[in-house]
């Protein structure tokens, strides 16, 4: 009689197990997430980029007032109730003009990073695959990075006009030719790994590995590459916004903002502070936040850690 309840127990319905739970995939993100809060500032530069991004993307909504409205009565005020971060000297909010501002400096980060992402990646591949290319690539990666970055991305836009799409352009040809060292010097690493020639073995063809065996392979350092790209592709566009080549008026963009700020830096200094304030924290965000994703995906710093 016991050895039936007994067969009865075991025989039962069988319990039901999350594989999500016991996933190899989700336990390595979860050590990962865990390795990653450790490092505290890491977390806080996740905390900014992530602010930065909901005010983006929120934008419209949350700023009080029309940025490019201009009340003349309001000019050169300091910060108040009305307006928390003051006016500018034709009285228009710079708390609004901020907010909006933060669309077009994220912009030209995430696409002129992806810019040079993708065709940096591409001339990497192409350099450390084929030796007969290799020469040629990287030679000419090495007069682009021959000029200082700004005056590069300068000339271009002297060539293509001033504007938003053409600093974008820039500042992601500007990129370009670290994105081709780091993913050659990773490519060829790999070539000659076991699992490569395996591929080569069974007849796959160069392309399928390179796009199969190699590529996702040299996607942890690209990742973490551009994390801290963002934040200097920020930088170099409001550099370039600064000098007259970028975002022309009345459209707000941070680096813009100070250089018409600079002539009031006596009178009213808020009119520059609070937009360099603004480049200040995004630019070190996404230096945080990068440097905490390098210490958690380059198994080298995993492993001196």
């Amino acid at each position: 009689m016991n050895e039936q309840i007994r067969m009865r127990q075991t025989t039962g319905k069988p319990k039901v197990l999350s594989s999500r739970a016991h996933s190899p995939r989700g336990e390595q993100a979860l050590r990962l997430w865990r390795a990653f809060a450790r490092n505290r500032l890491a977390v806080v530069g996740l905390a900014i980029v992530v602010l930065f991004i909901i005010v983006a993307v929120f934008a419209p909504w949350l700023a009080p007032y029309n940025p490019n409205k201009q009340v003349l009565r309001d000019q050169l005020q300091a910060s108040s109730s009305a307006h928390w971060l003051g006016t500018d000297d034709v009285g228009r909010d710079i708390l609004s003009r901020i907010i909006i501002g933060s669309r077009i400096s994220l912009l030209v980060g995430l696409i002129a990073t992806g810019i040079g992402a993708v065709l940096g990646t591409l001339a990497g591949l192409l350099a450390g695959y084929y030796r007969r290319l290799d020469g040629w690539i990287m030679r000419g990666m090495d007069i682009l990075l021959s000029f200082p970055s700004v005056l590069l991305a300068v000339a271009i836009i002297a060539i293509l006009g001033p504007g938003i799409g053409n600093v974008m352009i820039a500042v992601g040809i500007n990129s370009i030719p670290a994105y081709a060292r780091l993913v050659r010097s990773t490519v060829l690493s790999l070539k000659g790994s076991e699992f490569v020639q395996a591929a080569r073995s069974i007849g796959t063809s160069e392309r399928r590995i390179m796009a199969r065996h190699i590529l996702p392979n040299c996607l942890s350092p690209i990742i973490v590459y551009s994390t801290l790209q963002i934040g200097g592709a920020i930088l170099t566009a409001s550099i370039l916004s600064f000098l007259g080549f970028g975002v022309q008026p009345p459209d707000a963009e941070w680096g813009q903002m100070v250089n018409a700020g600079r002539g009031w830096l006596q009178q009213a200094p808020h009119i520059a502070t609070y937009p360099g304030l603004a480049i200040f924290f995004v630019v070190m965000g996404f230096n945080l936040f990068g440097d905490g994703l390098r210490d958690v995906l380059d198994p080298r710093m995993r492993s001196t850690g």
